[in-house]
């Protein structure tokens, strides 16, 4: 049913005519007259019948026209809600990575429980592959992932790119034996290592490509023999002896961990925050994107390209 013909009958139980709705609604009383008609086929019911030299309402038409106020209320509810320059208000599902969750959006659901109660986010802790099929399905509404700058990801152009910071990383590996080796590139410093087993990522693959591309450039094919996800796992499997994997610099480091930089070429991890195009217009979607950019600004976290 179509919203304006439900209009159309709610104003007739209210004015009483024909005339009076048309000349209310501006259009032609044969036009009322027609939609109403529409309306009655669409419900199978009667909803008028003659009242003299008038029309009146029958008990069914009554009775949708009962329905047609909570109905249009609901509608104008709606859309005041969705507006784009409405309260933020509902669920807003987010999925991303757990460094992003921990360090930004964090303390921006605290930000969102003083300034937008109305707004709720359900958080997941999820790869970047695994949000961006989440997103795909429509099972969440803001993905937060990240690729590297040579582990470049291709995002479906039925997404929108917001991009939130960048961070260095560097190659965790054992404190013994590593303290006085000079300055090298990032190719150099892996070649250092070829002999050890490489500490990849379990839930995704940009991890490994750097490793090997950095590799394929010091002219040798890594031994990648683990896997984990966790960053503090990554640690321990260093300190115990099982091999050498890639940290972001900045880590609170084991005892028994080094990290050692990566330049020429430097490895950046790029965070984005995606979106399905044409929803950021949703209030709750655009006020917490606009939070995590400003919360990376003030983190004085780099924007992507610095």
């Amino acid at each position: 049913m179509e919203t304006r013909r439900l209009r159309l009958l709610l104003e007739l139980s209210r004015l009483g005519s024909m005339r009076a709705v048309a000349e209310a609604a501006g259009t032609s009383t044969s036009t009322v007259s027609q939609q109403i008609a529409v309306l009655a086929k669409e419900t199978g019911a009667a909803l008028i019948e003659p009242h003299g030299r008038l029309v009146r309402l029958t008990p069914a038409g009554r009775r949708l026209a009962e329905h047609a106020e909570g109905i249009l209320a609901a509608v104008e509810a709606a859309k005041l809600d969705l507006a784009p320059d409405a309260e933020p208000s509902g669920t807003l599902r987010t999925a991303g990575f757990a460094t992003a969750i921990r360090a930004h959006l964090l303390p921006v659901v605290a930000e969102l429980a003083a300034t937008h109660p109305r707004v709720r986010l359900l958080v997941s802790e999820h790869e970047p592959a695994e949000a961006l099929h989440l997103l795909a399905e429509d099972q969440t509404d803001l993905a937060l992932v990240y690729d590297y700058d040579l582990a470049p990801a291709a995002f479906a152009p039925a997404l929108h790119t917001t991009a939130l910071w960048t961070a260095p990383w560097g190659l965790g590996v054992p404190a013994a034996g590593s303290d006085h080796a000079p300055p090298a590139s990032a190719p150099e410093v892996l070649a250092r290592f070829r002999e050890c087993d490489f500490i990849v990522n379990s839930r995704g693959a940009a991890d490994e490509t750097v490793v090997r591309t950095l590799a394929s450039m010091a002219g040798f094919t890594p031994r990648v023999t683990h896997r984990a996800d966790s960053l503090d796992l990554v640690q321990g499997m260093i300190t115990a002896g099982l091999g050498v994997g890639l940290l972001p610099a900045g880590t609170a480091l084991l005892p028994g961990v080094r990290l050692l930089p990566l330049t020429a070429p430097d490895v950046t991890l790029r965070a984005y925050a995606l979106a399905r195009r044409g929803r950021l217009d949703w209030p709750p979607l655009a006020l917490v994107t606009e939070l995590l950019v400003r919360r990376a600004a003030e983190r004085g976290d780099r924007p992507r390209g610095a």
